[in-house]
């Protein structure tokens, strides 16, 4: 019973985050109720699937630590952009590909690490989080194209909701305070059923029970474009789940090795392959559950093994995913104002560590965050190139992304010209 009980603790502290992918990238590619409802559920069951890949270690592949997966914040912008340009097909077959990728370099991947330094990530994560923050806004005035868009009901349901959410983040602490998101949603999600803004078709037409499908959307299309920009998303969630695999090691005391990475690596590429199949998501480690394994102190393989047995039986059961569904654009949007910000602030948190070492960092920093803040608010600089590129260059987080590596690779990797001879003559003065 314990067990259970401290599984569901765990289940709840990722929830919010793990629905809240299908739900914006669903109502922005205009799924749906019934769509948006599947899509919810394959992806809750998903989840689990992949946490417990992870958990089990086997031969090839498992990294056998408590690590809670679920679906990456940084796939989002990508994703709504593949399936703008090419359809939501396009979006399967590149994260099927994608996941075939990650399987194959997992092996080499530590080795690849180097090209992503704390300067790369955090620029990145940044990124992810400033293109996003649109998106949140849009839906804060009840959703683009909505005919009350930025009506005082839609406004008052926003702003209620991320006030809710900060001063459950400001008076309370502990479990209570890492799932003040979830309690938002649910209490605006109440106090709009109150105005008359919730309608429960969804949840009423809903199955009880059903299976899943492969390929509900159809059959998946590959586009060399969308498919480069989702490894670009898979390796940069590689590094962000490397971060948490260190971080729970240490919890647990246990020395990560290269080889224990490379079975993490494989487990999560199986993880990403099977999502195209079943018209999920890419996952990535969520961080979420460590700081709760940290406000426990329980590190049980156990514990998270019982969490992904619990999500995969959530989403076998679509009538739980439809009540996700009903949630109002208003107040999904007054939370993931919260989110998207969180997201800003853990890049910036990730860049103070290393924007002060050297002006070359700051460059870097400097440029990618503009480029990536620049082409999302004016997506149009590119219209002129070839439409087989443009998915490249008129997103924002992906053009953003390649700035911070390629400057990165110009800056800290190449030898500057003369510094050997430098660095002798110090030597010699010394």
């Amino acid at each position: 019973m314990k067990t259970a009980a401290l599984g569901i603790q765990h289940l709840l502290a990722m929830y919010a985050g793990a629905i809240l992918v299908p739900l914006i990238v669903g109502e922005a590619l205009g799924l749906s109720p019934e769509q948006l409802t599947y899509l919810v559920a394959i992806d809750i069951l998903m989840c689990g699937v992949a946490t417990i890949l992870q958990v089990i270690n086997t031969r090839f592949f498992g990294i056998g630590l408590p690590v809670v997966l679920g679906c990456t914040f940084t796939a989002v912008g990508p994703m709504i952009a593949i399936g703008g340009q090419y359809g939501v097909s396009a979006i399967y077959g590149s994260i099927l590909v994608s996941g075939v990728f990650v399987i194959v370099i997992g092996r080499f991947f530590g080795k690849l690490v180097r090209f992503f330094p704390p300067v790369v990530t955090g620029t990145v994560v940044t990124v992810i989080g400033i293109t996003l923050i649109p998106v949140a806004i849009n839906n804060m005035g009840g959703g683009e194209g909505a005919s009350d868009f930025g009506s005082l009901t839609n406004i008052s349901l926003a702003f209620g909701t991320l006030a809710f959410i900060i001063c459950m983040y400001r008076f309370t602490d502990g479990f209570i305070r890492s799932v003040s998101i979830l309690i938002g949603l649910i209490v605006g999600t109440v106090a709009a059923a109150f105005m008359g803004k919730v309608s429960y078709t969804s949840v009423t037409e809903a199955s009880v029970f059903h299976m899943v499908e492969p390929f509900y959307f159809g059959m998946p299309t590959f586009h060399w474009s969308a498919i480069l920009t989702m490894i670009l998303v898979a390796m940069v969630s590689l590094v962000e789940s490397t971060g948490v695999y260190f971080a729970v090691g240490d919890l647990k005391n246990k020395n990560v090795q290269e080889e224990d990475l490379a079975k993490g690596y494989r487990a999560e590429g199986l993880a990403i392959f099977l999502g195209g199949i079943f018209n999920a998501f890419p996952y990535t480690a969520f961080s979420q559950n460590v700081g709760l394994m940290h406000m426990t102190g329980v590190k049980s393989r156990k514990v998270i093994f019982v969490t992904g047995v619990m999500l995969v039986t959530l989403g076998f059961i679509p009538k739980i995913a439809a009540l996700t569904t009903i949630i109002p654009s208003a107040v999904l949007g007054g939370a993931m104002v919260a989110m998207f910000g969180m997201v800003i602030a853990q890049g910036i948190k990730m860049l103070s560590e290393v924007i002060g070492d050297s002006t070359e960092n700051s460059m870097i920093v400097a440029c990618s965050v503009g480029m990536g803040l620049g082409v999302t608010v004016v997506p149009e600089l590119f219209a002129k190139l070839p439409s087989s590129i443009q998915i490249l260059t008129s997103n924002g987080i992906v053009a953003g992304s390649v700035t911070a590596i390629v400057l990165n690779i110009v800056f800290n990797m190449i030898p500057k010209r003369g510094s050997k001879t430098v660095r002798v003559l110090e030597e010699k003065s010394a």
